[in-house]
C-alpha cells in the first residue's frame, strides 16, 4: 500500500491501469509476475491485490475516488506517507475510525445467501489467519467480501440521482417478493405533489393491501429525524395504505426509530447499510462471479450392511455441533 499511495503522491487523479503501470515499475514485475493467477484462476494475482490496496486506502479516507476507477491522494493520505515513509499497512489504516467501522462492519455481516452458493463479485480476499478451521476461514473470508461490496454499492447508490434511488427502492422491494408478480403491482409517484409517498406498491391483484415507499436519497451525515418519520406516517393515511417502508442511505435518528415502532399502520425503516445488503440478497445491482460449493460425505451412501440395508451411522460433524 505505500508504493500505491506514493505513486498518487503528486495530488493528481490516476486510473486504476495508470497506478498498476507505476506499480508493475517499481516492483520491477516480468510479464510472467503480471500473468499470474489466484489459485481460482479467475484474476490475476497483482490486479488482484491492487483493488484490495485501493479498496483498504479509499476505506480508510487516505485516497478518494473523484469518478470511477480514478483514485487521489487526501491531505491524510500525505500526512500518512510522512509519518510511515517505510510501510503503510492494516495497523497503520487502523488508526482511522472509518476503516475501523469498515473492518468491523465484515464481522457483524450477514452471513445468510440469498440462494445456495452465493458469492460477490469482488477479488478474492488475502487469508492470513492460521489458527482457524477452513470451515473458518471460508466465512470470515465471505464476511470481507460481502462488507466491501456492500460499501461499494452504497458509494454508488449515493452517486445517482434522486428518480434513480426512488425507482432501485421499487425494484428492490419487487425483488424481495412485495407486489407478487401481477401487472401494475408496483407504482413509482416520486413528483411533485406526491404528498411524501415515492411509490406504491400492491401486494395482491384487487389491491387490498397497499404498502406506501418513501425514498431518501441522503448523505451519510444526515440522519433522518422524527419529523421527516411524522410526515411519512400521515401520508400513508391519505394513500389509505396499510404499511409503510421508508428507505434512506443514511440513518436514522433514534427519535425517529422510536416513533416507528409505536404506530400503526406499521412503519418500517431501511437505512443505508441494511438497503446495501438487501440489495446483495436479493440480486439488484450486483452479479454473481463465481460459486463455490462446499460438500461433505454422504454417510447414507457408504452405510449399508451385507444384507443390502441401510444402517444409520453417527455422524461426526454433527456431533461438534455442524448441523
Amino acid at each position: 500500500m505505500h508504493p500505491l499511495l506514493a505513486a498518487l503522491d503528486d495530488g493528481e487523479a490516476q486510473s486504476v491501469k495508470s497506478v498498476r503501470a507505476a506499480l508493475a515499475a517499481h516492483f520491477a514485475l516480468t510479464q510472467d509476475d503480471l500473468d499470474e493467477m489466484i489459485p481460482s484462476g479467475r484474476a490475476k494475482t497483482f490486479s488482484n491485490r491492487v483493488g484490495w490496496a485501493t479498496t483498504y486506502l479509499y476505506r480508510a479516507g487516505v485516497i478518494e475516488r473523484p469518478k470511477r476507477s480514478t483514485y487521489r491522494i487526501t491531505d491524510r493520505g500525505r500526512q500518512v506517507l510522512n509519518d510511515n515513509p517505510q510501510r503503510v499497512d492494516m495497523k497503520v489504516l487502523a488508526q482511522f475510525p472509518e476503516f475501523v467501522d469498515f473492518k468491523s462492519a465484515s464481522k457483524t455481516a450477514n452471513l445468510t445467501p440469498a440462494t445456495p452458493g452465493e458469492t460477490v463479485p469482488v477479488p478474492a480476499a488475502p487469508i492470513t489467519t492460521v489458527d482457524e478451521t477452513p470451515e473458518e476461514l471460508i466465512e470470515s473470508a465471505y464476511r470481507d467480501l460481502r462488507t466491501a461490496l456492500a460499501a461499494d454499492v452504497l458509494d454508488r447508490v449515493t452517486e445517482r440521482s434522486p428518480d434513480f434511488f426512488e425507482q432501485l427502492v421499487l425494484d428492490v422491494l419487487r425483488a424481495m417478493g412485495y407486489g407478487g408478480r401481477h401487472d401494475g403491482a408496483v407504482t413509482r409517484l416520486g413528483q411533485s405533489g406526491d404528498e411524501g409517498v415515492d411509490g406504491v406498491i400492491r401486494e395482491d391483484e384487487l389491491g387490498l393491501d397497499l404498502i406506501s415507499v418513501q425514498a431518501k436519497r441522503w448523505a451519510k451525515s444526515n440522519v433522518v429525524g422524527r419529523p421527516e418519520i411524522q410526515k411519512f406516517f400521515g401520508a400513508l393515511h391519505g394513500k389509505r395504505a396499510t404499511k409503510g417502508v421508508f428507505i434512506t442511505t443514511s440513518g436514522f435518528s433514534s427519535e425517529a426509530k422510536t416513533f416507528a415502532d409505536g404506530v400503526t399502520p406499521r412503519v418500517i425503516l431501511v437505512d443505508g447499510t441494511k438497503l446495501a445488503q438487501l440489495m446483495i440478497d436479493h440480486g439488484v445491482g450486483v452479479t454473481t462471479r463465481r460459486s463455490y460449493a462446499v460438500k461433505r460425505i454422504d454417510l447414507d451412501y457408504f452405510t449399508s450392511d451385507e444384507e443390502g440395508e441401510e444402517t444409520v451411522q453417527p455422524d461426526p460433524l454433527a456431533a461438534q455441533g455442524d448441523e
